[in-house]
């Protein structure tokens, strides 16, 4: 679908994968606009309803006065179409954080020597395995195994002895388990003991706040997931 005013351009429909764009020029004042919008939306019917439409200001994007005119179009589409969401295109990245995105990803994992030390198998009880760096191990730690690691813990298994990650004094470590049954953590200096599990196997991983150790659902918190691009830890 590629609908606009063989008047004038102004206004210009299209139709994406996930719903609708509309290119418009916001110079033009906001009656025109809606007059447009009424124009180019009436045929669709219950095809605009609950739809997502993209506001697209091409190369006028950053102007000023943006916020107000997609708060006010957004009001429009919504009141008289039905539709379900209004949105902006994504910022474009700045010069400046561009750089800084290539140099980091230079210095990072596409160059970057692993630190991580990878086991698979159990840690039974009376075993102790100790990483310099991030310790990852596919499987278990059984109650009375106990794993240590200047980083990170990643156990992709059941978590059931004990773990001390970030030694000696990083506080920024974390320990994560696909089964988090741990009988004592310990992150740089602060320790837990007796943290309550949860009935059911969750992924859930520690972490240092305001000197406490704090646990939580790791998909749910997605800790890493506002990283603007990947880091090495």
């Amino acid at each position: 679908m590629n609908t606009a005013s063989s008047d004038n351009p102004s206004v210009r429909l299209t139709g994406m994968a996930d719903g609708l764009r509309v290119v418009l020029d916001p110079k033009q004042p906001i009656d025109f606009l809606q007059s447009e919008l009424n124009r180019l939306f009436k045929p669709l019917g219950h095809l605009a309803i609950n739809t997502r439409v993209l506001l697209d200001y091409g190369e006028a994007e950053e102007w000023e006065g943006a916020e107000e005119m997609t708060a006010a179009l957004e009001g429009f589409l919504k009141e008289s179409f039905g539709v379900g969401t209004v949105v902006r295109p994504p910022k474009k990245r700045r010069e400046v954080e561009e750089i800084l995105r290539h140099r980091d990803m230079d210095r990072s994992w596409q160059n970057h020597r692993s630190d991580v030390l990878m086991l698979t198998g159990r840690v039974r009880s009376g075993q102790k395995v100790t990483a310099r760096k991030h310790l990852l191990i596919l499987g278990d730690v059984n109650p009375g195994g106990e794993v240590v690691a200047g980083g990170d813990i990643l156990v992709i298994g059941t978590l059931s002895g004990t773990a001390a990650a970030g030694q000696p004094d990083r506080e920024d470590a974390i320990v994560l388990s696909l089964d988090f049954r741990p009988t004592q953590v310990q992150i740089g200096t602060i320790v837990a003991a007796g943290l309550p599990s949860s009935p059911t196997k969750q992924t859930e991983y520690a972490y240092v706040e305001d000197n406490t150790i704090v646990v939580e659902d790791y998909l749910e918190a997605d800790p890493f997931g506002r990283l603007p691009w990947p880091e090495v830890r």
